[in-house]
């Protein structure tokens, strides 16, 4: 199984993350760029770890390093042959990514002849896996297009393995499809936000297995005569409310578009609304309907309750967004 590791594991923290799949027995890691495999290494991890998208100025640190490139074009593939050649090492390791429908990146099948041509006569090259990518392995409404780029797949391996002599590792399904589509296993999955506690089929499969919280350090009791909360003076105060701040902004991670209300955080088993502007570094959070709120009280700005998805839907967007958008000075931790 490869495990997704990219854009600091999804926000929950790349290299604590990464020893817990080794220790788990994960088979490989993926990052996006050449830097997060680098802080990988540099933090003691030692599982071969793919780079998905790796810009081809970047091939010489990749082999320094002891990571993995992706090759999604032809150029690409001759950069990094011409690396090799210069860092004087004979054979290395690379993962051929196949474009069968999502049209991001890859090698369509039009372009698979000049790939064979080029791989027959470049031994030095190591074709470690062949990939591709379901654009829409999720929705149900696409079932036959997806079945469609698994055969696709299947075919453009089958000429590739004709040409090499061996069988590379072959993968595509993603989170989605691993729990969609398990007949399409093939040699190894990718899971990428699955692992984090996000189900495309049911959430009650799942946990998350992240939260955010921090603790309250300010409560303000108001009335209407003390008018408002925050900038802009969004926050009207109509009853006698307590207010309570918390160090966390948008800087951290709480969308701006989540104040005046948008969102609730949970303190003491219940929520509190957002008032007011979401700050830099800071919001606050109508209290007045909960007992006995004090300075050092815990709040959950995501976890059982509110879910990541539950703020995703107020922002009308993924829960990938707001996992990747918690910033790394939030400190983060392991609890076992």
């Amino acid at each position: 199984m490869l495990i997704l590791i990219k854009a600091n594991s999804y926000g929950h923290g790349a290299v604590d993350f990464a020893h817990l799949m080794e220790k788990a027995g994960s088979d490989y890691l993926a990052v996006a760029q050449p830097v997060e495999g680098i802080e990988l290494r540099e933090g003691n991890i030692t599982s071969p770890i793919l780079v998905l998208t790796a810009d081809p100025e970047s091939f010489k640190e990749i082999v320094e390093y002891g990571l993995e490139p992706g090759i999604p074009t032809l150029f690409a593939l001759k950069k990094f042959a011409a690396t090799l050649k210069k860092m004087h090492v004979d054979i290395y390791p690379v993962h051929i990514k196949l474009d069968t429908g999502m049209h991001r990146l890859g090698f369509m099948e039009k372009e698979l002849p000049e790939l064979l041509r080029f791989l027959s006569s470049h031994p030095e090259i190591k074709v470690q896996s062949i990939y591709s990518h379901l654009a829409a392995s999720d929705s149900k409404k696409y079932d036959s297009f997806t079945k469609s780029q698994v055969a696709l797949f299947d075919k453009m391996v089958q000429q590739i393995e004709q040409v090499l002599g061996y069988h590379p590792i072959v993968h595509i399904l993603n989170s989605a499809g691993i729990e969609r589509f398990p007949q399409f296993q093939k040699d190894m999955v990718r899971l990428g936000i699955g692992i984090y506690g996000v189900s495309a089929i049911n959430q009650k499969n799942v946990k998350p297995v992240a939260c955010l919280k921090c603790r309250i350090i300010q409560v303000k009791e108001l009335t209407p005569k003390d008018g408002t909360v925050g900038y802009t003076r969004a926050g009207k105060i109509t009853r006698p409310s307590k207010i309570a701040t918390i160090p966390l902004g948008y800087t951290d991670g709480i969308n701006r578009h989540l104040g005046n209300g948008a969102a609730k955080f949970c303190i003491k088993g219940k929520l509190a609304p957002t008032i007011g502007k979401v700050c830099m570094d800071m919001c606050m959070l109508d209290v007045t309907d909960i007992k006995n709120v004090k300075v050092g009280d815990e709040v959950t700005v995501f976890g059982n309750k509110p879910t990541a998805i539950d703020l995703a839907k107020a922002l009308k967007t993924i829960p990938y967004e707001v996992y990747t958008s918690v910033a790394k000075r939030v400190k983060r931790g392991v609890v076992k």
